[in-house]
């Protein structure tokens, strides 16, 4: 079994390909990197709304008496 490439100077031209192959694999991983922040970013701001949304949920439930609860004068 032979090498494809015998220096790291060959495997980073690719044969005179390699500014296609680097560009491609610095495009995908960008994509990448790019996908990952949008959905931790989304994923915090959901959290936030839901955090949000339960106490304005509490502060009703405190607000409202509830009807099985009440005691008769």
């Amino acid at each position: 079994m032979q090498p494809y490439f015998y220096s790291v100077s060959e495997f980073i031209a690719m044969g005179k390909h390699g500014v296609f192959v680097w560009s491609c694999w610095a495009i995908a991983v960008g994509v990448m990197l790019a996908f990952i922040i949008y959905s931790r970013r989304q994923r915090q701001a959901l959290i936030k709304q839901l955090t949000i949304q339960q106490a304005r949920q509490a502060q009703r439930t405190a607000k409202t008496p509830n009807p099985a609860t009440k005691q008769p004068m």
